[in-house]
Formats: C-alpha cells, sequence, structure tokens
C-alpha cells in the first residue's frame, strides 16, 4: 500500500481514513471490533472521531480497540455538535473546546490528538477566540495539528490568515462533504487547499449509502441513512440525484465494480484529494469501501463517471474560462 502525506504535518497516512460514526452504535462494541480489524488487515492506519458520534461513545469504543498500537495509528477528532440530546454545548468557544479535548482524551485513553477539528462554523464566536484556545492546546502537546470541517473555504483562508497574522499554527487540514452528488468542493475548497497545501480528508463518499445502488428505480433498503435519518433524505432528495445514483449503479456493475468500490475510487483519485474517509454499520457492508483500493482509476474512467453528476458551478461567472470536459 502506498502511503499519502497528510498535507505539511509529516504525518504519513492510508489511502482510505475510516470513520467511527458508528461505533459503539449502530455498531455495537463486537461488530466494532470486526470493523477495526477488516481495516488494519487491510493496511488502514488512519481513523476518524469526533465526540458527538454515538453521543462519545463512539470514542471510548475506538479507545478500547486500539489501545494496544496507539502509535501505529493517526487518530482525530472534532468539536463543535452537542455530544448528547441532553447536552446543550456546542461551538468553538474556548469553554467548549477546552472541555471537549479534555473529554475525548479520556474517552480514548490517549495523551494527544493527532488532529483535531473543528467541527461546524461558529458565527457567534470570534475565530480569532478558536484559534488562540487551539494554539494553546497545540503548545501543551494535546493536539499535534489543526483543521476544519464543514467550513467554507473563505471560513478557511480566515483563519489561514489570522494564524499567519498571530504566528500561530495554522489549519492543515480540511474535512469538506464530497462524493459524485455533492461537488460543491471541486469549486473552492480543492483549489484552495492545493494552493495552500492543505491536506483534504472528504466524508460521504458514497452519499450517504445513495451511489450503493440499494435506492435505484425508486428502491430503498431496510436500513440505512437516507431512510432513518430526515436530514439525509432532504440532502439528496431532488429527483435528479435519484437518477444519477441509478445511473452510477448501473455504470459501476456493467464495468464489473461494486458502485461503493467505484464511489469511494472516485472521490480518491482527485489529484487534491488526501483520502476520503469511509465509514459503514458493519463489515459486510464495509468491505466494499476497502476493495475501492483495488481499481485502477484512470482518467477515462473518472471523467466518464464525472459527466454521470452535475459539474457545480464555478466560483466565479465566467464559465467560459474553464475546461469543461
Amino acid at each position: 500500500m502506498l502511503f499519502n502525506f497528510l498535507g505539511r504535518t509529516g504525518l504519513s497516512v492510508s489511502p482510505l481514513c475510516a470513520g467511527t460514526l458508528a461505533f459503539g452504535g449502530d455498531a455495537d462494541e463486537a461488530e466494532s471490533l470486526a470493523m477495526y480489524g477488516a481495516c488494519r488487515d487491510a493496511g488502514v492506519n488512519f481513523f476518524d472521531c469526533a465526540d458527538s458520534y454515538a453521543g462519545g461513545q463512539a470514542e471510548t469504543v475506538f479507545g478500547k480497540l486500539m489501545a494496544h498500537e496507539r502509535n501505529e495509528l493517526v487518530i482525530t477528532s472534532k468539536c463543535g455538535y452537542p455530544v448528547s440530546a441532553e447536552d446543550s454545548g456546542e461551538g468553538a468557544s474556548r469553554q467548549h473546546i477546552t472541555r471537549a479535548v479534555e473529554a475525548s482524551l479520556k474517552r480514548l485513553g490517549t495523551d494527544r490528538l493527532d488532529v483535531f477539528l473543528m467541527h461546524q462554523w461558529d458565527a457567534q464566536t470570534p475565530l480569532e477566540e478558536t484559534l488562540r484556545c487551539l494554539e494553546e492546546l497545540r503548545r501543551a502537546g494535546k493536539v499535534l495539528h489543526l483543521g476544519a470541517s464543514n467550513y467554507a473555504a473563505w471560513q478557511v483562508a480566515k483563519g489561514l490568515g489570522i494564524a499567519e497574522r498571530h504566528g500561530w499554527a495554522r489549519f492543515e487540514v480540511v474535512q469538506p462533504m464530497y462524493n459524485l452528488i455533492k461537488r460543491q468542493a471541486e469549486s473552492e475548497i480543492l483549489p484552495l487547499a492545493k494552493f495552500e497545501q492543505l491536506a483534504v480528508t472528504p466524508y460521504s463518499p458514497t452519499a450517504g449509502g445513495l451511489l450503493s445502488g440499494d435506492y435505484r428505480d425508486g428502491k430503498q433498503p431496510e436500513r440505512g441513512r437516507l431512510v432513518v435519518n430526515d436530514e439525509y433524505a432532504a440532502r439528496y432528495g431532488e429527483d435528479w440525484i435519484m437518477e444519477c445514483a441509478t445511473n452510477f449503479a448501473d455504470f459501476a456493475e456493467a464495468r464489473g465494480h461494486h458502485p461503493v468500490s467505484l464511489a469511494v475510487a472516485w472521490v480518491a483519485a482527485h489529484p487534491d484529494v488526501t483520502c476520503p474517509i469511509i465509514g459503514a454499520l458493519d463489515v459486510a457492508q464495509l468491505r466494499p469501501s476497502l476493495n475501492a483500493l483495488d481499481i485502477g482509476m484512470t482518467a477515462e474512467l473518472h471523467g466518464e463517471i464525472s459527466r454521470l453528476s452535475r459539474r457545480p458551478a464555478p466560483a466565479h461567472d465566467r464559465s467560459e474560462t474553464l475546461n469543461m470536459d
């Protein structure tokens, strides 16, 4: 397996990052162990966590699984959302970040987070306060590198400017949503990452399972995020999206690929993407994502897949200046 450098951090990570969203929640401890083992057997050394996953239980379960080989892994965590329905704490204030980091370290049973990301933009807290707190945590050795998830390009750029002005550690990793359906990152986030040498670890490469083939022609599985989660259903509810998902699944299978494998491979093949984050509810669902490593993605195949969906609007109105193939 060829590993990738995580931006400018010097960290060497596998070409896939394993998300832990289901650990300790939709996947019980036994299933979480099976998924962890499958990832490690495939050579994955990069795992993505967040304090809000399964109300904090995901970090607790994952911490036990990786305790015997902590130093072999690159671990991220995030804060910004409430950890539970009863928890009113969220955002990017100094108080919330400090408490969140301490709680994540305790749940994970580790002394540091290799990468710590803000999980969402907080319009109520000055970004300077957020970055000052992150710099203090970095100097204390509790977090080693910083990142931002679900930030717009201008928000990342503003953070980079503030960090440079104060001589603080900057964002080194961005984590946008990116898949064949949701391609907005191509307009500004990916170009910014390329110019600033930021690592890009996009999540939801299968569009919440929509690109799995299970939703074609109006059908849907018994379980799945689009079935049980109203936000996902609204996110992918437009008619053209369902048509695209069906066409993609047919395209993948006609070429001998599992749709999930090809969806993940398409995201991973973008030159400005470091590695996509994969996730699943169980090992059977996880394996096609891991099998993306076996697909030889050519420029021709990548272009064919891209033409199945809508290209996002450019960052400016002069579309005639863009290469539209």
